[in-house]
């Protein structure tokens, strides 16, 4: 279900960016991501953070803190590790942990960037939104599925713009 832009979003990024520092004591950098790091869109209200880690040792050596903090692994993603916080069975916040080497890449990151200075895309990416929330009420097709084409076609442009070729947005 996608709401409409809340206020609170960056207030509650800053929050669970506090907690994953506070429970790993690690000194990483993390960035609000996904549609609620965007001013003024409509969002499912799920925080997405994007932290930037040494190697995988780095989160392999902290990830039993966060298990004991309440995060747990839970994604199909392939490409890099992701860890979900819930509260009352639902997903509140999903933290990508990218390696050092990878974050200047990473599309997560390229897209936010865009849609913040491109409102005409963001608008394109909306509307995907809304037509993929029908499209999975419908049963024709699963809601991240049906957005994934306008998401590579907006990153597609925004990878172009910095000289960096194309990635497959899509790693399920």
């Amino acid at each position: 279900m996608l709401v409409s832009y809340d206020p609170s979003w960056p207030a509650r990024f800053t929050s669970f960016a506090a907690d994953l520092r506070q429970l790993t004591g690690a000194d990483w950098a993390i960035e609000h991501i996904g549609s609620t790091a965007i001013p003024g869109m409509r969002a499912k209200p799920i925080i997405d953070l994007a932290v930037r880690i040494r190697d995988i040792d780095d989160f392999d050596a902290h990830q039993p803190a966060l298990e004991a903090g309440g995060w747990r692994r839970g994604s199909a993603v392939r490409s890099h590790p992701v860890m979900i916080r819930e509260r009352e069975g639902a997903r509140v916040a999903i933290a990508h942990f990218f390696t050092a080497g990878d974050w200047d890449a990473v599309h997560q990151r390229i897209l936010r960037d865009w849609l913040r200075s491109h409102p005409d895309d963001a608008d394109l990416y909306v509307h995907a939104k809304c037509d993929a929330v029908a499209a999975a009420a419908r049963g024709t097709s699963e809601y991240n599925a049906a957005k994934t084409p306008v998401i590579q076609e907006i990153v597609d442009r925004a990878r172009a713009a910095q000289g960096l070729p194309s990635v497959p947005v899509s790693d399920k």
